[in-house]
């Protein structure tokens, strides 16, 4: 999962959302050594200052990936937008095509599609 957090990262509108979890694998000046992971929380001081390098996203989390499907509905500038199972793998259709909605986004997990669909955002 850390390449696919990685290419979420690299999305242009990617950003950090309260309630997402996160991991870092290098230690911290001031804090503990080795990986830890904690929950993101703009107004916590903890954090505030801290560079997101080494810092990756967990896809796995189901908060993380509501945060994800927030930014794919701003990023495609479509409220309905929707994810789900598709034949092989998971889907992200936007709801502005007609007569049938379009898939924007392809993956073997949901956060795969997601992450497809943020990048292929116009």
């Amino acid at each position: 999962m850390s390449d696919l957090a990685k290419r979420a990262l690299a999305c242009k509108d990617w950003r950090r959302m309260p309630g997402m979890l996160r991991h870092a694998t290098g230690p911290h000046p001031s804090g503990p050594q080795g990986p830890r992971t904690e929950r993101w929380d703009e107004d916590d001081a903890f954090v505030v200052g801290w560079s997101d390098t080494g810092w990756l996203p967990d896809l796995t989390d189901p908060a993380t990936l509501g945060c994800l499907l927030a930014l794919v509905r701003e990023a495609w500038g479509d409220q309905h937008l929707h994810v789900g199972r598709r034949i092989a793998g998971w889907g992200v259709w936007t709801s502005q095509s007609t007569p049938l909605p379009e898939c924007v986004g392809k993956g073997d997990t949901e956060a795969e599609a997601l992450v497809a669909a943020l990048d292929a955002a116009p």
